[in-house]
């Protein structure tokens, strides 16, 4: 191994598909969005290049609610990282603490991770039918009638329905990354810790938690990336209505490309989504490089 590892040939016979398929599917297509989004184009008919315009109009004058749709992908973000995160950790913690059922409890917690999104799109909208739904059914049962609303079709209260789903479809995920985590912590650190008295709220904190830093970095960068790029599950309940309340750049984005036909503009929006991304990646591992050099 150390052999072929030093010998280059080998190295760029094994990397090269890769970095030709990543290339193709992944560079490209972002090459592509940044010249697309230079221009004042339909699709259709030949574009005009028009510069930094269409990225000028994401925040100068901008009536297409682009702005409220960043501030709401800010908020599942924050959401994302505040409740779903600490969630899954906890149930983390508890399964890798060896409980009777553990293999049944881990499968049934990721079980909404493997469903489709179109199938738990229509779970939960049927949950908040304003009709027959189960959550105005059980307000009902219990004598709270003037609680029940048509969620998904209030401004007010559609937001909030649209990123419990959310949340809901991803704890396990998350959860099983930190599972796997915290089991591969050495039992000999919880014996030790054990031995001189620690309580299991401590050895959590004390050690369980900062050894997992690394992994926890991974799962805050996944959930507010994943916010960033949420798209399916919100066009699937609300379509980014009702009156955008539940709009996010993805949602925005793919009506401004495919529906209005502005697909220089529907590109800015991309390039914004991806650098999004890209600086909150990198400070977030900054964040905790920091962290870890101050401990």
């Amino acid at each position: 191994m150390e052999k072929m590892l030093r010998d280059k040939k080998a190295i760029f016979l094994f990397t090269f598909p890769t970095f030709l398929l990543f290339t193709i599917i992944v560079v490209l297509p972002i090459f592509f969005s940044i010249h697309y989004s230079s221009l004042d184009w339909d699709g259709f008919s030949k574009g005009v290049f028009v510069g930094f315009t269409n990225y000028k109009n994401l925040f100068l004058n901008n009536t297409d609610g682009f702005l409220q749709s960043v501030v709401n992908s800010l908020v599942l973000a924050l959401i994302s990282v505040g409740i779903q995160l600490p969630i899954s950790l906890l149930l983390a913690l508890i399964l890798a603490r060896g409980i009777k059922g553990e293999r049944f409890f881990r499968t049934v917690y990721f079980i909404p991770v493997i469903i489709s999104t179109v199938v738990i799109g229509q779970l939960w909208m049927k949950i908040y039918n304003s009709d027959y739904g189960m959550l105005n059914g059980v307000l009902r049962a219990v004598g709270l009638d003037s609680l029940t609303n048509a969620w998904l079709a209030d401004s007010k209260t559609a937001l909030a329905c649209v990123f419990a789903a959310m949340l809901w479809q991803y704890v396990g995920y998350h959860m099983l990354l930190l599972y796997a985590g915290a089991k591969s912590i050495s039992p000999d650190i919880y014996e030790a810790a054990r031995i001189d008295g620690a309580s299991e709220l401590k050895i959590a904190f004390h050690i369980t938690i900062p050894l997992m830093k690394s992994i926890l970095c991974v799962c805050i960068i996944f959930a507010v990336t994943g916010s960033f790029k949420a798209f399916d599950l919100i066009y699937v309940m609300t379509g980014g209505g009702p009156l955008h309340s539940t709009e996010v750049p993805t949602t925005l984005m793919y009506t401004t490309i495919f529906s209005r036909y502005q697909y220089g503009y529907g590109s800015a929006m991309a390039i914004f989504i991806i650098a999004e991304c890209l600086v909150f990646t990198l400070v977030i591992k900054k964040l905790f490089r920091n962290d870890q050099d101050e401990s």
